[in-house]
């Protein structure tokens, strides 16, 4: 086979690829912060019925993650939590009130955003987390994986 026809699909194939990666990384970076986020009713708002959220506060239920939970006082249990998490690649602190912290976190390849936060309830000893993706369907377990890694540095940070 004469390896023009081979050269031009494969130019067209890395071009499409280009394509369709950029397409992602707009998309990506027009997302805004959703309106749901933040405490309402002294609670985090619930998971979609997507599968790219879970939270301690979705009891009995698949998005369902257990809180945080700390001995110490409120300042430091709310101080090595950002530690624990600013100490993770592509996070940002966006939100900070004495009683919830709001992070987010880019995907490295398509910048795709997912937001994750936490709900500090002192007389419970107890952060309450919720963390989800701003686009798609399913997250592979990402944000699950997020948070239990969130939760390892918390605890080696916090014992």
């Amino acid at each position: 086979m004469n390896p023009a026809p081979r050269n031009r699909l494969l130019r067209a194939g890395v071009g499409l690829a280009f394509v369709v990666s950029g397409a992602f990384v707009i998309m990506a970076s027009l997302s805004s912060r959703p309106a749901n986020l933040g405490v309402t009713g002294g609670s985090l708002s619930p998971c979609p019925s997507t599968p790219n959220c879970v939270c301690s506060q979705n009891t009995n239920d698949p998005h369902y993650t257990p809180p945080l939970e700390f001995k110490s006082s409120v300042a430091e249990a709310r101080a090595k939590l950002k530690q624990a998490v600013l100490g993770m690649s592509r996070s940002a602190l966006v939100e900070e009130r004495e009683d919830y912290l709001a992070f987010e976190f880019r995907s490295a390849i398509f910048r795709f955003v997912d937001d994750v936060e936490f709900l500090v309830r002192p007389g419970q000893n107890q952060i309450q987390v919720r963390s989800a993706s701003r686009t798609g369907h399913s997250d592979l377990g990402v944000n699950r994986r997020r948070v239990e890694a969130i939760r390892l540095r918390f605890d080696a940070l916090h014992p």
